[in-house]
């Protein structure tokens, strides 16, 4: 399983990439891998502006359907185009080509309050 170490993490198993003022937000390596094949993603809160934990769209896998939550607030500047026409690109590379949506953080003190690798390592272990 893959956790790279310069993400942050949730215990919802989502990941997150501080740019500056902004960020990148996608589902774990495990997250993708305990949903299986991915056939269906929505998202449809771009321009809006979203609080920690709050859901920004769903991900569709042949056996579920699972809400994706914010890891931390902020304004909601654009959506991966590449997911929507071809969902599958999150099981091939969740940390890569298959991200979700980008960020602009309202709250960067919420930082703290995600998880390091290692602390997600411990989650996804036990």
């Amino acid at each position: 399983m893959n956790i790279p170490s310069n993400l942050k993490y949730t215990k919802d198993h989502e990941w997150i990439r501080v740019e500056g003022n902004e960020a990148v937000i996608g589902v774990t390596d495990f997250a993708q891998g305990q949903l299986g094949d991915i056939v269906f993603i929505e998202i449809e809160t771009q321009g809006e502006t979203l609080e920690m934990e709050e859901v920004f769209g769903t991900i569709e896998a042949v056996k579920t359907v699972s809400d994706m939550f914010m890891p931390m607030a902020g304004e909601v500047l654009e959506v991966n185009e590449k997911i929507s026409t071809t969902p599958e690109v999150v099981n091939k590379d969740p940390y890569g080509d298959g991200w979700m949506i980008r960020i602009k953080i309202t709250n960067p003190a919420q930082l703290s309050e995600l998880l390091s690798p290692e602390q997600y390592k411990e989650i996804v272990s036990a």
